[in-house]
């Protein structure tokens, strides 16, 4: 199929953009990396009367570090996230699971921004930004707003993110050394979409657990933070493998699978479990380490 006769404009600068988003509002698109527009362009899935393409609005690609954390832009190239030592060291969750998105043509494309407006339940960064406590900058003509990575994500590719407005950067805090960070996804092949994926992040202090993070991919239809299975960690030690057996327990009670047809939602969520239990102790072994 072809898409539908839509006009086109490739704006040199965001406050061109943003005025072309603010005059189509709801028939408009954002074309950044293109990896999820242009199928469903071409399926007529969406069907703009405008598209915008940013790819040459300067300052959009951009990772920088300061006392606070790390910024980076929303048109970054996946390609650029994982390969950036700035983000290995300071965001090494991001890292590690930039290593199972898609492949290393799409990755060459992609953007961080792109995936996470489009919000697909399966796709690796939405968990990992949740479960960092990533702050998402939008930026409209009426100005910029921060959303919290937990109220950014409403639904299945659905976000808090407003029609005339576009992710110009992502605010991630600093972790001190006392985190350990691990992420993995269980897949028919590499690169395809998870049927079930983790993010964990663990803060201890002389072995004991005090603070943790738990956001699931490719479960439920959006990726949220788990208090009650996190809680099962929380002042125990990470080797301890009665908080696993409780934290397992909790994941059963409080997960609402996807019923997709291909993959039952009972098998997510033994996946998810399986998951669970091996980064709980890679992080444990990490943390022994």
């Amino acid at each position: 199929m072809k898409p539908v006769v839509f006009q086109y404009r490739n704006p040199k600068t965001l406050s061109e953009a943003l005025a072309l988003l603010s005059e189509y509002r709801d028939d408009v698109a954002v074309l950044s990396g293109g990896q999820s527009l242009m199928p469903m362009l071409n399926l007529r899935v969406a069907q703009p009367a405008m598209l915008v393409d940013i790819n040459l609005v300067n300052g959009l690609d951009a990772i920088r570090c300061d006392d606070d954390g790390v910024s980076i832009g929303g048109r970054t190239r996946h390609n650029d996230v994982l390969r950036s030592a700035a983000v290995a060291k300071n965001l090494p969750l991001l890292t590690q699971a930039m290593t199972h998105v898609a492949h290393e043509a799409i990755r060459n494309r992609g953007t961080l921004g792109g995936s996470l407006a489009l919000a697909d339940p399966a796709a690796e960064l939405p968990a990992c930004t949740v479960c960092l406590g990533g702050k998402i900058v939008a930026a409209s003509v009426d100005g910029e707003r921060r959303i919290d990575a937990s109220d950014f994500f409403l639904d299945m590719y659905t976000t808090a993110l407003d029609a005339h407005e576009v992710i110009v950067r992502v605010e991630f805090p600093r972790f001190d050394p006392n985190w350990r960070f691990a992420f993995d996804e269980v897949a028919r092949r590499h690169g395809d979409f998870a049927v079930a994926g983790l993010a964990m992040a663990m803060r201890c202090e002389d072995g004991i657990v005090v603070d943790a993070r738990i956001a699931f991919t490719g479960v439920e239809p959006m990726p949220r933070r788990l208090s009650d299975v996190e809680a099962c960690f929380i002042g125990s030690r990470l080797d301890e493998p009665d908080n696993r057996i409780r934290a397992r327990t909790a994941l059963c009670d409080t997960l609402s699978p996807i019923d997709s047809g291909e993959f039952p939602p009972a098998y997510r969520v033994h996946v998810a479990g399986e998951l669970l239990e091996r980064l709980a102790a890679q992080l444990a072994n990490a943390n022994s380490g």
